[in-house]
């Protein structure tokens, strides 16, 4: 097994990985009685499974590792940002996350992009979350099929997206136009949903090229949402908007 070796752990992690097969699939190791629907998805991917003890399966996860079960694979392949311009369809949406750096928002976004019908997300090569087993258990598997981009500069990469079309949504607390009062014109076609780092918000210059500056109205005494929190509502905001 050359290369880095990453163990995923967790059902639902495991099953997509084995689904997606978008990174190399090395062997199951499992300990005890598992899903019969996961030791198929495992024999159609070619991947051997090999039984051990409880006590030979390391525990990567935060929660634990109750399933006893555990993926050796491949790190996930990173995607390119034309894969995302040039996907079809209407009403195209991307994510881009500005200098978010914990891997459990990256996992819990990707989570509810992927079942909004993102294409992708972008991140900036630094101070961004790495696709690590983290992530991928954040994400409840979301990752194995969702496009992660990282690229040097994220003003270029967003400037390129404009040019291809796209208009850029940025979530932002301070923002003057209140989401659910936007017209639903200005919130159709290809999109890129901006989201910053909690406390921060995005940059500056990640700001100025906002086209739509938008806050999520907030009735409570908390004034701020978790970034993956935010995310959940504009996206599916879009998708009420424009479900097709």
């Amino acid at each position: 097994m050359a290369g880095r070796v990453e163990q995923l752990t967790g059902t639902h992690v495991v099953r997509e990985a084995l689904r997606a097969r978008r990174r190399k699939l090395f062997r199951l190791r499992v300990a005890g009685r598992v899903d019969p629907e996961l030791l198929r998805a495992a024999e159609e991917a070619g991947v051997p499974v090999e039984s051990v003890s409880a006590d030979e399966i390391r525990d990567t996860g935060e929660a634990g590792n109750a399933q006893r079960l555990a993926l050796e694979a491949g790190p996930l392949p990173e995607g390119r940002l034309e894969q995302l311009w040039d996907a079809e369809g209407s009403n195209r949406r991307i994510v881009v996350l500005d200098e978010v750096e914990d891997p459990h928002n990256l996992g819990a976004i990707a989570r509810v992009a992927e079942a909004a019908g993102v294409l992708g997300i972008v991140v900036g090569t630094r101070r961004s979350a790495p696709l690590s087993p983290a992530a991928t258990r954040a994400s409840a598997g979301a990752l194995e099929w969702l496009p992660v981009v990282r690229v040097p500069n994220l003003r270029r990469s967003i400037k390129s997206l404009k040019e291809k079309g796209f208009w850029v949504v940025g979530a932002d607390a301070n923002g003057p136009e209140e989401l659910f009062s936007m017209p639903d014109k200005l919130l159709s076609g290809d999109l890129v949903v901006a989201l910053g780092a909690e406390g921060r918000g995005l940059r500056p210059g990640v700001l100025e090229l906002v086209d739509h500056r938008v806050r999520i109205p907030m009735l409570g005494k908390v004034a701020s949402l978790n970034v993956s929190t935010a995310g959940a509502v504009v996206l599916f905001d879009l998708v009420r908007r424009c479900p097709s």
